[in-house]
């Protein structure tokens, strides 16, 4: 759960730096309202975690596994 934090703590500094200048003394505001606003992004877009993708490409591996499995099994009984 850090990376994310961290991803949007960067993309709301690189939005700060290209901020001009005389906007410099409501950077503390500004940042709490891009970081709140990338959070809110984000959350609607239904995104899984890195974590939850590794979990499913797993299942699918095993899955695939699986059907090879069974075609070269089913293969061999009608061979017979």
């Amino acid at each position: 759960m850090n990376q994310p934090r961290n991803f949007i703590d960067d993309l709301a500094n690189q939005l700060r730096d290209v901020l001009p200048e005389g906007l410099s003394a409501a950077r503390e505001d500004i940042d709490d309202i891009l970081r709140a606003s990338i959070s809110a992004a984000l959350s609607r877009m239904d995104l899984v975690s890195r974590e939850e993708f590794d979990v499913q490409a797993a299942v699918l591996a095993r899955t695939r596994e699986k059907l090879e499995a069974l075609t070269s099994r089913l293969q061999e009984l009608e061979n017979k």
